[in-house]
């Protein structure tokens, strides 16, 4: 079994809070996280009728069985269980009695907000890193992992990836869709997901994926929401900053695991990949996704963004570090052209005392220094975030 990277940031903050709340998407691995983690912890799993049904109907009954502590999945299901582990929890005034897990970070959110306060720290387990994917194949060209993503069932089983997303898509339509939101035309949802998998890496226009998918504006803007509840898409926002230069306003979209974009877009092979025309958005989707990884696996909120303005200047992504950042340029290209560097300078030059160190990642593995920017390929780009991450605190 792959031991995750957020193991000893889940095991250390067991220890100094009550309550660890982990989310993400089904099957990114939160219930072999935990169960891995805390082998002497009771276990119980809401998806279960039982269990849920004794959970909703004598929630004191249930948390007596808990013993000194549980691991209690997909606690969305009986969420007005939390407000009675709030009394446990308060009236023990001891960490490390429950981990709680779930796949709806919006309703999560809210319900241990609201009950929990102080009480519980949040992680959040997105599918495999590329270093964890790794472990479980040792080659993998940017190509191959575009089109396998990163769930890891799919490594575990040495499944097809194509059948397995499509089952992982179908099952979230038929099933957790119908729990989160009541939407009458599926075939609609299906037909706007695909077209948001057609846009990912570029600005959300809704109105134009409104009118792509025959739906109206508000339905789009709903229909994002719900895709962002339930870990299917995210928002990369842009940065703002009091300069000359007009800056877009509008996020990004990006999936939270590429090779789902993949699948919808009909990619089939590795080889596909290669030559579709959206390869290098689908690339960009892969690294950006590694860093918001990284954050995740050692307990940080999100502190990413982008670049861009009206003159068409537009660096991928900004990796904040206090009041600086590290400006990371993504292109699929496995030859490094002196084109790639443009806008890393022209960003240089825009905003000198912010930019503290600059990134391209591009389509092959090298790990040199050029022009002042640490070149280097997606397998090696979050050990260089790590590395510039030290070296900037400093």
């Amino acid at each position: 079994m792959i031991e995750r990277e957020i193991t000893p940031t889940l095991t250390s903050l067991f220890k100094q809070y009550p309550v660890v709340t982990v989310t993400g998407p089904r099957q990114s691995g939160k219930t072999t996280l935990c169960r891995s983690a805390f082998p002497d912890l009771a276990y119980f799993n809401l998806e279960q009728s039982d269990q849920r049904e004794f959970a909703i109907e004598d929630p004191r009954g249930f948390l007596k069985g808990c013993g000194d502590g549980a691991v209690i999945d997909e606690i969305q299901r009986a969420p007005e269980l939390v407000s009675y582990i709030q009394v446990i929890v308060d009236e023990t005034r001891r960490n490390g009695r429950f981990v709680l897990t779930g796949s709806r970070q919006f309703r999560i959110t809210e319900a241990v907000s609201q009950s929990l306060a102080g009480r519980t720290a949040l992680l959040r387990l997105l599918p495999f890193s590329i270093q964890e994917a790794l472990q479980a194949r040792s080659e993998l060209t940017a190509d191959e992992l575009i089109h396998t993503g990163f769930y890891p069932r799919i490594y575990d089983h040495d499944l097809d990836p194509t059948a397995a997303l499509g089952d992982y898509f179908e099952t979230y339509v038929e099933r957790d869709l119908r729990q989160i939101s009541e939407i009458r035309n599926l075939s609609a949802f299906r037909k706007f997901v695909r077209l948001c998998a057609g846009r990912t890496g570029q600005l959300l226009n809704l109105h134009s994926l409104g009118n792509d998918a025959g739906v109206s504006h508000t339905t789009a803007r709903q229909w994002i929401s719900i895709l962002e509840a339930s870990y299917i898409v995210f928002l990369l926002e842009p940065f703002h900053a009091n300069i000359s230069k007009r800056l877009i306003k509008s996020p990004k979209l990006y999936f939270f695991d590429v090779g789902l974009a993949a699948y919808l877009l009909g990619i089939e092979t590795p080889r596909q990949v290669t030559t579709h025309p959206l390869k290098g958005f689908l690339f960009e989707n892969l690294v950006v996704v590694e860093a918001l990884k990284h954050r995740f696996n050692h307990g940080k909120r999100s502190n990413l963004s982008f670049y861009r303005d009206s003159s068409g200047t537009e660096v991928d992504l900004l990796y904040s570090l206090a009041d600086q950042f590290l400006a990371v340029e993504i292109k699929a290209g496995e030859t490094v052209s002196s084109s790639f560097f443009s806008n890393l300078r022209k960003l240089r030059k825009y905003l000198p005392e912010r930019v503290a160190d600059e990134i391209l990642v591009h389509g092959a593995e090298t790990a040199v220094v050029r022009d002042h920017v640490h070149v280097t390929g997606p397998v090696g780009f979050v050990p260089t975030l790590t590395e510039l991450e030290r070296t900037v605190k400093r």
